[in-house]
Order: structure tokens, then C-alpha cells, then sequence
């Protein structure tokens, strides 16, 4: 696991504490329609204001690629904030320059501001020095609290990390201990599954996985993929054709490195893919020419049940199936439930990450009954291909 400082390393009181967070959050008719990610930086924001700090929060929006857009101002998540927080949160209209000193400057022990959208200002994506030092001017302590922005070599996320004395808020240093326990030292016997669509948006995270867990789950219209590449004829399912030779790759790797690769015995197949749509349950090695395969079928479903119980840790991205569809979100509710059950007892450890998978697990009801969950999308699927996350290292070089 990465070595870094956290909270419980600096003194905080009467400093002035820039605080990279990730408030890219939907919004809609000037209002956040989804406060989770706000709702999480919670813990970090009060544990500085309780220590006598003036929380200064830095986050991006959108992509305005170095112009002030007003629709992808921050204004509307002060106003969140201040809803969540249960007190005024200070607005400054720019994130560098006198709008943003002044605003610092009125701030008392415990005040907490948001600055405008860092990305207004080119210099944020380029990590241009000029533009960290404007902002470190800003603070007197740095803490990145965004695993979700830490892929990025931004200022924001790796140039303040650098300038300031620097530390991981808690919401950062509870991801990557997550991450830490689930693929850098897994209890073993360790599993993954990996759903989706495409086999070519996963192909380095299925390679990196085979080297760090025993078992391979495959699932999703990826499965259909390495099912058509054992030469089974999918019917009318989604596949990509001009994958099945990293497919039967993939499938060689997992067999030399000793690491079981799960696909479906059965499959759940329909006409359409549609809300209720008619379908049937039949071995993967007979779906009708004129039917595609939307989710993995029962006798799957129960087998993956009865292989999480052997299993100590599980790393869990994408679903199982078309799973915003009903009926197909069967298999992956069902074995999502399992998963979490087991995790109540004690018998596993299950961490979970990427856009799809939280809502497949919170469509499944158990996105709060897993060990650990990730909003961070791109950064955690960074993280399972064994990439180094520059904002993560520059909070090891400052450690």
C-alpha cells in the first residue's frame, strides 16, 4: 500500500487548508440532483473544521477546457454544501487571483469556502507552475480527499501536492487502504468479476487481474465475447468479433498463471432487449440464431453463489447482465445480495468501483452492505490495471 500522511499527521489549527475534492456531481436546473460525492468529503471538511482550520475546497466541473462557462460554474454545489454542512459556505467566483484571496482572507477558524471551477483556468489540466503557485498561495496545508481526480497529472492533484505540505484526506486514505487490502495483499483464496460491454475497454484490467487474484469471473456482453471465441455461436448477442483473439490471449494467460477463468454455463436470452421482454434459459453452447444473450442464467447464478462462500476477497467491476433492464439485473442482484450477505458475516471482503457497478449495486440494494464501494470510475479502473496514479504518488514523494 502506498505510504502516505493523513489527518491525524498535521497540525491544523489557525491554518488554512486547501482541500482537493470532487464535486463533479450532476446537476440539473441549477440544482445537484446527486449530493453523494459532497456527502462524502463530509468526514475530511469536519474533521479539520473540528480541529480549528479554514477549509478551503478546490474541485473541477465539467469540461470547460480553460474558458468560463456559466453553466459549469461551482455556485450551485456551494449551496449543496452549505445544505449538507448545515452552515454558510463562502462562494469566491475565480479559484486564483484577488476573487479568491479575498474570500480566503474573510475566513475565521472553522469557516469553510468553494472556489470556482479549477478548470476555468488552462493551467489546471497543463499543471502549469504558475498557476499551482497562484493557488498554493491560497493555503498553508494541503489534503487530497479526490481518488476519483488522482489519474490526473493536474495542478490540483499533483502540482499543490508538491508546493504544500501534503496529506490524504479521509475519504482518500480509506480508498486506498480498500484498495490495498483487496489487490496488493487479498485474504486468499482472492476473486474478481468484471462485467460490461466490451472486452476492448477492459483488456489491460482483465491482464493485471490475472496476475493478482485466483479466480477470473467474467461477465456482461464481454462474456459473450470469450464465449464466441470457444466457438460457441451467440446468436444475434453482442460481440466483438475483432477481439476474440485477445480473448483466446486472455484465456492462455489465466491458464499458465494458474488463475480459473469463470464464464456462464447458461444463459438468460430474449427476441429484444426490452423492459420485460419474453425470454428463455439455455446453455451457452445453444442460443438461438435469432436471440441475443442479456444475462447470465440461474444455474451461473447459483455457481457463483457457491464460489464466493470459498472465497476470502472479492474485487467486483461491472454487472452481470443488462441489469437497468428488467428482468436482466437478476443474476447480478442475486449474486451482488450473496456477496453482501457474506460480507455481513465476516467471510468476505468485497470492494466494488466504477460508474456502472454502483449502480448495479445500489440498484441491487446493497451499495451500503459492501466492504468498501468507489465512485472513483476512471482512477479505480486505472488502479486495477496496476497503473501508478500520479496524484497518489505525489502524496507518497511529500509522505
Amino acid at each position: 500500500m502506498p505510504k502516505f500522511k493523513t489527518l491525524d499527521d498535521i497540525e491544523v489549527s489557525g491554518k488554512t487548508v486547501l482541500v482537493r475534492v470532487d464535486y463533479n456531481v450532476p446537476v440539473r436546473d441549477g440544482k445537484v440532483t446527486d449530493a453523494t460525492r459532497i456527502e462524502r468529503s463530509l468526514t475530511t471538511i469536519g474533521d479539520l473544521q473540528a480541529n480549528g482550520a479554514r477549509v478551503v475546497c478546490l474541485s473541477h466541473f465539467g469540461r470547460p477546457k480553460g474558458r468560463r462557462i456559466e453553466e459549469m460554474s461551482l455556485r450551485p454545489i456551494a449551496e449543496a454544501m452549505a445544505s449538507a454542512i448545515g452552515q454558510p459556505v463562502a462562494f469566491a467566483q475565480d479559484c486564483v487571483g484577488e476573487a479568491a484571496s479575498s474570500v480566503v482572507g474573510n475566513l475565521r477558524d472553522g469557516d469553510i469556502a468553494l472556489l470556482e471551477n479549477l478548470r476555468f483556468h488552462v493551467g489546471e489540466e497543463g499543471n502549469d507552475p504558475s498557476f499551482v503557485a497562484a493557488l498554493a498561495e491560497l493555503g498553508d496545508i494541503y489534503v487530497n480527499d479526490a481518488f476519483s481526480a488522482a489519474h490526473r497529472a493536474h495542478a490540483s492533484t499533483e502540482g499543490l501536492a508538491r508546493a504544500l505540505p501534503a496529506v490524504a484526506g479521509r475519504l482518500m486514505e480509506a480508498e486506498l487502504i480498500a484498495l490495498g487490502k483487496a489487490l496488493e495483499k487479498p485474504a486468499r483464496p482472492a476473486a474478481a468479476l468484471v462485467g460490461g460491454a466490451k472486452v476492448s475497454s477492459k483488456i489491460e484490467v482483465l491482464e493485471a487481474l490475472i496476475d493478482k487474484v485466483d479466480a477470473l469471473i467474467v461477465g456482461g456482453g464481454m462474456a459473450n465475447t470469450f464465449l464466441l471465441a470457444l466457438g460457441h455461436d451467440m446468436g444475434k448477442s453482442l460481440v466483438e468479433a475483432e477481439m476474440l483473439e485477445t480473448a483466446r490471449a486472455i484465456m492462455a494467460k489465466a491458464d499458465a498463471k494458474g488463475c480459473k477463468l469463470v464464464l456462464p454455463t447458461d444463459a438468460v436470452v430474449a427476441k429484444e432487449f426490452k423492459p420485460n421482454a419474453e425470454t428463455a434459459i439455455v446453455p451457452v453452447t445453444a442460443v438461438p440464431v435469432a436471440q441475443m444473450m442479456l444475462d447470465v442464467g440461474p444455474a451461473s447464478t447459483r455457481a457463483l453463489e457457491n464460489l464466493l462462500e470459498d472465497y476470502r476477497t472479492i474485487v467486483w467491476n461491472g454487472p452481470l447482465g443488462a441489469f437497468e433492464t428488467i428482468p436482466f439485473d437478476r443474476a447480478t442482484n442475486s449474486v451482488a445480495k450473496k456477496a453482501a450477505a457474506l460480507v455481513k458475516a465476516g467471510d468476505l471482503l468485497a470492494v466494488a468501483g466504477g460508474g456502472d457497478t454502483v449502480a448495479a449495486l445500489a440498484h441491487a440494494g446493497v451499495l451500503e452492505e459492501f466492504s468498501y464501494v468507489s465512485t472513483a470510475g476512471g482512477a479505480f479502473l486505472e488502479w486495477l490495471e496496476g497503473k501508478t496514479l500520479p496524484g497518489v504518488k505525489a502524496l507518497e514523494a511529500a509522505a
